[in-house]
């Protein structure tokens, strides 16, 4: 059987240096120089510092995005919440055919435009 693989309790241990001991991170140069400038700001090793700077990162991240159902979902509310304001500042006068066309050509837009909208898909004439 080798010994490849087995711990040798007489062998020395090198000792750590505090320099580049996180290695297999690669980054740019610029952004290397500002961890090292951060890290010696705040008295910290590289390593310390890529630490410190990803956990403040992910305290500060934005959560996972949203499901596009989700998203479905909030468009779908904020266009009920938008057809209700207007409603409420249409004549009540209205026919309540005047009133659909001028709900849906204030949340649709009016159609001279409707090729420039970029949520709408495109028809292939």
């Amino acid at each position: 059987m080798s010994d490849f693989g087995k711990e040798d309790s007489t062998a020395p241990v090198p000792p750590r240096t505090g320099g580049d001991i996180v290695s297999a991170v690669r980054m740019p140069e610029p952004l290397t120089a500002a961890v090292d400038a951060w890290g010696r700001a705040h008295h910290l090793s590289r390593a310390d510092a890529i630490c410190r700077l990803v956990d403040l990162g992910l305290k500060i991240a934005p959560a996972a995005p949203a499901s596009t159902r989700a998203i479905a979902s909030d468009a779908t509310r904020i266009e009920q919440i938008a057809v209700h304001e207007i409603e409420s500042l249409l004549d009540p006068a209205l026919t309540a055919d005047e009133r659909e066309r001028r709900i849906r050509r204030l949340t649709e837009g009016p159609p001279e435009f409707s090729h420039e909208r970029i949520d709408l898909p495109k028809h292939q004439p």
